[in-house]
C-alpha cells in the first residue's frame, strides 16, 4: 500500500538522454534545454535529482563546450556542499571530470570553490527590507571547509598548472577589512590551509595575508587602540562574544579546531585592532604548526619557512614605516632557535651597512636591530655583544671616513643610517647594562670602555642631538654611574641650540620643537593585541621600572676602584617596587608626553637633572 500510495520517482529526461538535449540545442530545438536548465535551477531540486543529472553530465563533459558555458555556471551554484554525502562525492567526480575535459571551465570552478571560504550570509527581509545580515554559524562550517580543500585538491590533480591560475583568484575574493571578523578568520584559515597541498603558493599566499594585516595594521595606531580600550573600561560597554578559530594543519585533514576563546577581558575595544587580533593569532599558530612535528622543531620546515617569512619581510615591512604588530610574525619564529635570531640579525646588519641601500631602509634595519636585541628575552649576551661589536667598530669606522671629508656636521639627511646605528646601541644598552655587567663587573666594565662611547658622543656628527630624548637621557645616565662617557654637557648645548618650529593656523601660533628628527621608531614596543599578546609574551622582556632608589643610585658614579664581588642594586637582580615609582624609559612615538601602553611596560619618560 505504501509503494502504491507513494508518488512516482521523478525522472531527469526530456524526450532522450543528456547528449541528445545538448545535440538538439546546437541544432537550435531549446526546448527541452530550457527545461533542464529550469530543474537544475530549482530551489526545492532533490538529492536524487542531482545525482543522476550530475551521473549523466560526467558521462558527457566532452560535449560541454564553451557554447554551454551557462549551463555550466548553472551547475556550478548548484548547493552541493550542504546536500547529502552521495551527492558531495558525485559533485567531486564532476569537477573532476569536467576540468580535465574542458580546461576552459578551469577559472570558474576554482571561482566557485574560493568562494565557499567564507560562512553563507543569511538575510532577513521584512516589506522588502533587508533587517539582518548576518553570518550563518552553522555547526558543519569546518567539514563544508573540508568539503571545500578536496574539491581544490581534486581540481590540482588533474590540472597540474591550477597553481598559476588560483592565486589571482584568492587575491579577488580577499574580503575587505570591514567584513565581520568571522569572514575574514575563515577566510585567512583557508587560505594558509592551501599552502600545505600546494606549497609552490605559500609565498604569494603569505604576501597576501600579511599585506592585508598591514593594512589593517597601520589603520589602527597604538594611540586609538589604548583610546578605545580606555573609553571601553570606563563604560563598561564591550559586547559579550564568543569568537571560534578553525585551524588545520594536518596533512591527513583530521579536524582539529583551534578555538579563539574571546570574553570580554580579551576582546579588542577598537573593531579593526579586534580583526587584527585574531588574524593574528591565526598566522602565529601556522608558524609554530608547520615548524613543529609532533611537537618537536623540524629544522628543514622551521629554515624552509624562515625565507619565506624573511622575503616578505623584505618587500612588505621593512619599507612600511610604524606598523605595531604584523612585524612580530618574525620575532615569534625567530624564538624557535638561536640561529634564526641571528641569522635575522644578520640579514638586517647587511641592509644597514649596504650603501647601495636606501638610506630610510637601512634606518629602518638599523631600528629593528636595536629593538629585538633590546627585547627578545632568547638573545643571550654573547650575541647582544657580538652585535654591538659589529655596530660600534662600524660606527667608528664611519666617524673616522667622516674626518677627511666636508659633510662633517650635524645632518639627518646626510648621515640617517649612522644615527639609527647611535640609536640602537643606546637602546640596546639601556635594555641590556646589567646583563652586560652582571656576574664579572670589572670585565664587564672593561668590555663597555672598549668601546669607546666618548669618542661617538664626542664626535662632530652630534648623535645626542639627533637620537630620541628618552633614549638619550637614560643612556647618559647609565654611562656616567659606569664612568663610560659623560653626556650631559653635550645635551644641555644641544638644548641650547633647539629652535622651536612655529606653526600658524586657524587656531592661532603653535610652537613645536621636534624631538625625533630620524622619525625612527621602535618596531618591537609592547605588543597590546589581547589573544595573540599571550604567544609573544613569554619570549618578550619588558621594561623594569626604576625605582626612586634606583634613579638616586644613577646620579651616584661607579668609583674606579669598585670590587668586582660588591653588590649593586642597580645591577643586580630586579629593580624594587615601591610607591615612589617613577618612570623613565624610551617611548618609540612621542618622547616625552606620553607612555605608549602602561607604565608597566613602558613607562613615561621624564628627564632626570644631573649636576655639572
Amino acid at each position: 500500500d505504501e509503494f502504491i500510495s507513494s508518488p512516482p520517482r521523478k525522472t531527469v529526461r526530456f524526450g532522450g538522454t543528456l547528449t541528445d538535449i545538448l545535440l538538439k540545442y546546437e541544432k537550435g530545438k531549446t526546448t527541452d534545454f530550457e527545461l533542464l536548465k529550469h530543474q537544475l535551477s530549482d530551489p526545492d531540486i532533490k538529492d536524487a535529482q542531482i545525482i543522476n543529472w550530475l551521473h549523466e553530465f560526467r558521462a558527457s563533459v566532452a560535449y560541454l563546450t564553451k557554447d554551454f558555458e551557462q549551463l555550466v555556471s548553472i551547475l556550478l551554484k548548484l548547493p552541493w556542499l550542504r546536500r547529502s554525502r552521495d551527492v558531495v562525492e558525485e559533485y567531486l567526480g564532476f569537477l573532476g571530470n569536467l576540468v580535465s575535459a574542458q580546461t576552459v571551465y578551469l577559472r570558474p570552478c576554482l571561482r566557485m570553490i574560493v568562494s565557499q571560504f567564507v560562512p553563507p550570509r543569511i538575510t532577513i527581509r521584512e516589506d522588502d527590507v533587508d533587517i539582518s545580515d548576518s553570518d550563518d554559524d552553522e555547526e558543519n562550517l569546518s567539514e563544508n571547509f573540508n568539503t571545500c580543500h578536496r574539491a581544490l585538491q581534486t581540481v590540482a590533480r588533474y590540472v597540474p598548472s591550477t597553481p598559476q591560475f588560483l592565486m589571482s583568484i584568492l587575491v579577488e575574493n580577499f574580503p575587505f577589512i570591514n567584513k565581520s571578523e568571522r569572514t575574514l578568520e575563515c577566510y585567512v584559515h583557508n587560505l594558509l590551509r592551501i599552502t600545505v597541498y600546494l606549497p609552490t603558493l605559500r609565498l604569494e599566499i603569505l604576501e597576501l595575508i600579511i599585506e592585508r594585516l598591514l593594512k589593517l595594521d597601520v589603520s589602527t595606531p597604538q594611540q586609538d587602540i589604548e583610546d578605545a580600550e580606555e573609553t571601553a573600561n570606563n563604560s563598561g560597554s564591550e559586547e559579550k562574544t564568543t569568537e571560534e578559530g578553525l585551524f588545520d594543519m594536518e596533512e591527513d585533514e583530521e579536524t582539529k579546531r583551534i578555538k579563539v576563546a574571546s570574553s570580554d577581558s580579551e576582546r579588542m575595544a577598537h573593531p579593526l585592532a579586534e580583526r587584527l587580533d585574531i588574524l593574528m593569532t591565526i598566522l602565529f599558530a601556522y608558524i609554530k604548526d608547520v615548524c613543529h612535528v609532533d611537537g618537536k622543531l623540524d629544522i628543514g620546515k622551521t629554515k624552509d619557512l624562515y625565507r619565506d617569512l624573511v622575503s616578505v619581510f623584505d618587500k612588505l615591512i621593512l619599507p612600511t614605516h610604524a606598523s605595531c604588530h604584523v612585524q612580530y610574525f618574525m620575532f615569534y619564529i625567530c624564538s624557535f632557535k638561536l640561529g634564526l635570531a641571528e641569522a635575522f640579525l644578520d640579514h638586517l646588519w647587511k641592509k644597514l651597512h649596504d650603501p647601495n641601500n636606501p638610506s630610510v631602509i637601512r634606518q629602518t634595519a638599523g631600528s629593528y636591530i636595536g629593538s629585538f636585541l633590546a627585547r627578545a628575552k632568547f638573545i643571550p649576551v654573547v650575541t647582544v655583544k657580538a652585535c654591538l661589536d659589529l655596530l660600534v667598530n662600524w660606527m667608528h669606522k664611519y666617524i673616522d671616513n667622516q674626518d677627511t671629508g666636508t659633510n662633517v656636521y650635524c645632518d639627518v639627511a646626510l648621515h640617517g643610517p649612522f644615527y639609527s646605528t647611535c640609536q640602537a646601541v643606546f637602546y640596546t644598552l639601556v635594555f641590556r647594562h646589567k646583563q652586560l655587567l652582571e656576574g664579572n663587573l670589572r670585565k664587564g666594565l672593561s668590555y663597555l670602555q672598549s668601546l669607546n662611547f666618548e669618542r661617538i658622543v664626542m664626535c662632530q656628527l652630534n648623535p645626542l642631538k639627533i637620537c630620541i630624548p628618552s633614549v638619550v637621557n637614560l643612556f647618559a645616565a647609565i654611562t656616567r654611574k659606569y664612568q663610560l662617557v659623560f653626556c650631559y654637557t653635550i645635551i644641555e648645548r644641544n638644548n641650547r641650540q633647539f629652535i622651536p618650529v612655529v606653526r600658524s593656523g586657524t587656531g592661532g601660533d603653535l610652537v613645536q620643537t621636534c624631538t625625533n628628527p630620524l622619525d625612527s621608531f621602535f618596531p618591537f614596543d609592547p605588543y597590546i593585541l589581547k589573544r595573540s599578546k599571550k604567544t609573544i609574551e613569554p619570549f618578550y622582556q619588558f621594561w623594569e621600572e626604576l625605582s626612586a632608589e634606583d634613579l638616586e643610585n644613577l646620579k651616584k658614579p661607579i668609583k674606579r676602584g669598585t670590587s668586582e664581588d660588591e653588590d649593586d642594586d642597580f645591577l643586580k637582580g630586579e629593580t624594587p617596587q615601591n610607591d615612589g615609582m617613577v618612570g623613565i624609559a624610551p617611548n618609540s612615538y612621542e618622547s616625552n608626553t606620553r607612555s605608549p601602553v602602561s607604565p608597566t611596560d613602558s613607562p613615561l619618560d621624564c628627564y632626570v637633572q644631573y649636576p655639572h
